[in-house]
């Protein structure tokens, strides 16, 4: 991908998932138990006619933190899927393929069944489980400092594994008013997002997309093979642990925050590939962008489709990813 023509194509497709995106986020402004008129939203937003105090904290207390931890939730695990997709050379590779989740998910079961419920308590405690697996895998699959992806992702079952019977372990263990904390938890949820939270996600995102977006083309020389890529003057080790770290780490926050969410790092790519061919100089923000109005859209369905109850944004995505997911076993076993 080279030449103006092609910068002005990949600046047309970011900018229209850039509209969708404000598109989707003005809608999930205005749609839940209650309904608010997009056009009198509008109003507000430019100046006119302010909204009521109560209509006020609803958009801007609650509605709106959530979508923008959603949005930026599938930004990142999206980035993460397209990523690991093009790293292991496995179509069917997603964000969780090193066990990040896992260990996420030990770390905050461990709190949630001791009662600590707290935001900073779970969140520190996931993203400390996070990392911990994260070394593991490496320390796994990484004899003399060689990673390649069929021991990276044998290594990254085997911790994921461990995880789920420290989960399975702690949640038999919990009494059952703390069981019902941790299955939401584990389903995905983003009911408890914030300001604080958006502010503790949208750096380390957005610093991920600028430091992992040049690595684009190494990825496309990689994909015709690691001697060829080598043979081009790619690094290819280096490069290699750059992304698997710095990819887990992104994971390891997010999922920090907002609990695991399958399917988004394993659709969205395939989706984004469909559209704009397989160059990850274009494939990488639009997987991006496309993650996160997927989630965002994801997250306002869940909240409305049996208002007033919410459902977790996860089984939303399972719904989704599933039959999806089937689609591509049959596709590529044909």
């Amino acid at each position: 991908m080279s030449g103006a023509l092609s910068r002005t194509r990949v600046l047309l497709i970011c900018l229209g998932l850039l509209a969708l995106l404000a598109m989707v986020i003005l809608v999930g402004l205005c749609v839940g138990s209650e309904f608010l008129s997009p056009l009198r939203l509008m109003e507000a937003l430019l100046g006119g006619r302010p909204l009521d105090p109560a209509w006020h904290d609803v958009v801007f207390a609650l509605r709106l933190p959530r979508l923008l931890l959603a949005a930026l939730a599938g930004f990142g695990l999206a980035l993460g899927g397209v990523i690991f997709q093009a790293l292991l050379r496995n179509p069917l590779a997603d964000p969780y393929v090193l066990g990040v989740s896992s260990g996420a998910a030990a770390g905050a079961v461990l709190v949630l069944s001791l009662g600590l419920t707290a935001g900073f308590w779970v969140t520190s405690a996931a993203f400390g489980g996070a990392i911990l697996s994260l070394v593991l895998v490496l320390a796994v699959a990484s004899p003399g400092r060689r990673l390649g992806p069929q021991t990276i992702i044998l290594a990254g079952v085997i911790v994921a594994a461990l995880g789920a019977a420290v989960v399975m372990m702690l949640i038999s263990l919990s009494p059952s008013h703390r069981a019902h904390n941790i299955m939401f938890w584990l389903f995905g949820d983003l009911s408890a997002a914030g300001y604080a939270r958006v502010a503790f996600v949208a750096p380390v995102v957005l610093l991920a997309g600028l430091l992992l977006y040049p690595v684009a083309h190494d990825l496309n020389l990689m994909a015709a093979g690691e001697e060829t890529a080598a043979h081009l003057g790619v690094s290819v080790e280096r490069i290699k642990w750059l992304l698997l770290v710095g990819v887990s780490v992104l994971i390891g926050v997010i999922v920090s925050v907002s609990g695991i969410i399958g399917f988004v790092g394993l659709v969205v790519p395939h989706l984004a590939r469909m559209m704009t061919g397989p160059d990850h100089r274009l494939l990488i923000p639009a997987a991006a962008l496309g993650g996160a109005s997927f989630l965002a859209a994801a997250d306002t369905l869940a909240r409305v489709v049996i208002a007033p109850v919410e459902l977790p944004v996860g089984v939303i995505m399972a719904f989704v990813g599933a039959p999806f997911f089937l689609f591509l076993l049959t596709r590529r076993r044909a």
